[in-house]
């Protein structure tokens, strides 16, 4: 091989930010951590945002329009094969692997196309178009969730079963009011991941490392070809929000896994032989390896495990992000914890959809645990409507139940409060329309979003 040659694969091999000297190996495996992996899963997004950074730079005549039909095709031939492409550790991330893929592929104009951006605004506008993207595909999910537990609820609207607190049958309720309320739970989420879908819908490109280029970036441009609905304008806050805009995604994230957690838990409560209200699935449980007669829970369970994960994702990025003003290389760390949280998400919210199809309720059984003593409450009511102060009905009724030792005897007729939201009508109309509002918007925005990412691609 000749020197110029050898010189050309060196230059070829170099990081982004390389100049002379060579990375110790030790140090170079410790730095560049888990990106290449992690990276590969943003490769649409790097794709989309060297596109339309191209376009700005040939709107300001930094490449020719030559030059930008060439980059377009070498990056829409990349997308068509993304199973061919992946990143070395000596490439430490997808922003060089893609570099010197134009590079090779279009020569000159592939080592042009890093002008006046910097790998610090490339990773923002990468995982925020990621962001965009999947938030879209979680809130979606969120929304079937969402109908599926409120259709369950209006098939076993009529099923009377305790309600309780502190672990104690308390007032009676309906097995379609406790569904009602994990597909208003999951409404409530559509809602707060729309609201961080907000948060992240800025665009970050030309704000470089954080003090911008001396070059006319047209950056509401760029960010309109992105998709996105502003620009972050002050160029240092891009840099300085990054944890703060994967932390208000992680809190969405969190607070939805609290909620399927919960949902979790019930059904982990709910199947035991004890109370016998449902039956899981049997695809949904697995078999126990020494005992022949035990269906366990696991889907549930494993649930309820993971949801318990996401506060711990939050807390690291919130510490990590704790800095002073600027990019710091601690960021880099940032990228695990945000990445994990959303796919964990897309497998809770995959498996909660699909659960309450199958489920079997046991209608006896639920009504059989609804024993007299839970109708005190509306006893002392009676009282109440008959002009008993209700402190006084309260005694009366304490006292009464005390004396007869009817605790255990099933309850007769039991009359449940029928206002919007109660056990006797939990708005399963108004269920139905909020979910299918909630669903038409993330689809809109979705198929607006794509269009808009293919007419980059398109010539």
């Amino acid at each position: 091989m000749s020197v110029s040659s050898a010189a050309t694969m060196r230059s070829r091999n170099r990081k982004l930010w390389e100049t002379a000297s060579r990375l110790d190996s030790v140090v170079e495996r410790y730095t560049v951590g888990q990106d290449p992996t992690l990276d590969r899963g943003l490769l649409p997004y790097e794709v989309y945002g060297s596109l339309a950074h191209a376009a700005g730079l040939a709107r300001i005549g930094i490449l020719s329009k030559r030059d930008f039909t060439s980059l377009r095709k070498a990056l829409a031939r990349l997308l068509r094969r993304p199973q061919a492409f992946f990143i070395t550790r000596a490439q430490e991330d997808i922003h060089t692997a893609v570099e010197q893929y134009l590079t090779r592929a279009v020569g000159d104009a592939g080592r042009r196309i890093h002008t006046g951006r910097s790998r610090n605004d490339q990773v923002q506008t990468d995982l925020r178009l990621y962001l965009k993207d999947r938030l879209l595909a979680l809130h979606a999910r969120t929304c079937a969730a969402a109908e599926a537990w409120r259709s369950f609820g209006a098939r076993h609207a009529r099923v009377l079963m305790p309600g309780y607190t502190h672990l104690q049958r308390a007032m009676p309720t309906t097995m379609g009011h406790w569904a009602a309320s994990h597909a208003e739970a999951f409404l409530e989420n559509a809602r707060f991941l729309r609201a961080a879908y907000a948060e992240v819908d800025a665009g970050p490109l030309g704000s470089g490392a954080g003090y911008g280029v001396p070059l006319p970036l047209p950056r509401a441009y760029v960010a309109r070809l992105l998709g996105f609905s502003r620009v972050q304008r002050n160029t240092l806050r891009v840099q300085t929000s990054r944890p703060r805009v994967e932390a208000v995604v992680l809190s969405a994230l969190a607070v939805l896994a609290r909620d399927a957690g919960v949902l979790a838990d019930d059904l982990r409560l709910y199947a035991t032989a004890e109370f016998g209200f449902l039956k899981l699935p049997e695809a949904f449980t697995t078999g126990s390896s020494i005992m022949p007669q035990k269906r366990n829970p696991d889907v549930v369970e494993l649930t309820r495990a993971r949801a318990a994960l996401f506060p711990g994702w939050l807390q690291q990025v919130l510490a990590i992000g704790a800095l002073s003003s600027g990019y710091h290389r601690d960021y880099q760390l940032t990228k695990g914890p945000l990445l994990a949280a959303v796919e964990t998400a897309d497998e809770m919210l995959a498996m909660l959809a699909r659960l309450p199809g199958p489920i079997q309720v046991d209608a006896a059984r639920c009504r059989a645990a609804v024993t007299e003593d839970m109708l005190a409450t509306h006893k002392a009511l009676a009282l109440v409507r008959g002009g008993v102060p209700f402190r006084e009905a309260y005694r009366r009724v304490a006292e009464a139940a005390r004396s007869a030792g009817t605790a255990a005897r099933p309850a007769g007729k039991v009359e449940l409060p029928d206002y919007p939201g109660a056990p006797g009508d939990p708005g399963f109309s108004a269920l139905k329309r909020e979910a299918g509002q909630e669903a038409a918007w993330s689809r809109r925005e979705s198929a607006r979003l794509h269009k808009i990412w293919d007419r980059l691609l398109t010539p």
